[in-house]
């Protein structure tokens, strides 16, 4: 059964950032298949509907046909060849997305044994507000946090104060 905990500081965050901005019992459409966040997003009060799997750079139809007043994205973005074509056929008026950050000291993340789990993309923060601007979204909130971990090097210590996530909340012009 599922517990109300968060399990972690990205899940936990991203949450706060959407209670603050989105009103609770929203219809929302999750970008991606069911997930662990959906479901958190259910026991907040949302009423979420997930995308079916289908390749978002080939077939918006879901995101066309919605109804939901709030589209989510929590890192699809970086797997999409096309994230242009994919926010212009938003029809909601309410968008919160995040995306993992390029990092100088670290290269794009590539899965060795899984072909569809790959970033193609990894923003600069102005990079995605770019995007979002022209593709017809106004920013209202941004925030950015860092995703440390217990390793041993040069690169985790980075990690502790370089920020790794960038999550926005825009609405449609």
């Amino acid at each position: 059964m599922y517990e109300h905990t968060f399990p972690n500081k990205r899940f936990k965050l991203t949450a706060q950032f959407l209670k603050k901005h989105i009103s609770p019992n929203s219809n929302i459409l999750d970008l991606g298949i069911e997930n662990p966040f959906s479901k958190i997003m259910g026991d907040m009060g949302y009423h979420v509907e997930n995308t079916s799997g289908e390749d978002l750079d080939l077939d918006t139809t879901a995101i066309e046909n919605s109804n939901a007043d709030v589209i989510t994205a929590f890192e699809i973005f970086e797997h999409l060849l096309s994230p242009f074509t994919v926010l212009q056929s938003i029809n909601a008026t309410k968008l919160v997305a995040s995306v993992p950050l390029r990092l100088w000291f670290s290269t794009a993340y590539r899965s060795k044994t899984d072909m569809w789990d790959r970033h193609y993309h990894e923003f600069e923060d102005w990079q995605f507000d770019w995007l979002l601007e022209k593709t017809g979204w106004k920013i209202i909130a941004t925030e950015k946090w860092t995703n440390p971990n217990k390793k041993i090097g040069l690169r985790p210590i980075l990690r502790w104060f370089t920020p790794r996530y960038y999550i926005v909340y825009a609405e449609r012009v």
